[in-house]
């Protein structure tokens, strides 16, 4: 590990918050580029919202990852957001390149943040358990921007 510039926490902690946070920038990255691709290959009732809403979402999503990625270096690690650690390391599974409706890619994508809302959930418990409350706020921060985005993601499915 690298200097630390967060005090108050062991390195015996720093060090599996760095793996907890690297773990979840995965998650992140993946799911903006799930964003991405549902962003550019949508079409039908209601494209046009849904196309500018993931521009929207897109952003915050790179700002997360990005205060992900800063508390790792902060913590005295190295953040991990090449492609193939995300690929290998996200809970996501490939995104599907065979559907193209609106309302496929809203419900799609929805159960995508609710699957990384969960994870974020998750990373929260441990890093307030292991005592390292600011990476825990950190973790609470971005469930929050995820549970809106998906939120307004979902709104756009038809109703049943």
């Amino acid at each position: 590990m690298r200097e630390r510039y967060a005090s108050g926490i062991t390195d015996d902690t720093a060090e599996k918050m760095v793996d907890l946070l690297n773990s979840n920038l995965a998650n992140l990255i993946d799911l903006s580029m799930d964003s991405k691709q549902c962003h550019w290959n949508l079409q039908g009732t209601g494209f046009i919202g849904v196309h500018q809403l993931l521009d929207d979402t897109y952003e915050r999503l790179t700002e997360a990852y990005d205060t992900v990625a800063e508390r790792i270096v902060i913590l005295g690690g190295k953040a991990n957001g090449i492609s193939k650690r995300v690929v290998e390391d996200s809970v996501l599974e490939t995104y599907p390149t065979d559907i193209t409706e609106v309302d496929q890619h809203v419900r799609e994508l929805t159960n995508r943040y609710k699957k990384i809302a969960e994870e974020l959930r998750k990373a929260i418990d441990t890093a307030g358990e292991a005592g390292d409350e600011d990476t825990a706020d950190l973790f609470t921060e971005v469930s929050r921007i995820i549970d809106k985005d998906a939120w307004f993601i979902g709104a756009n499915a038809p109703k049943k």
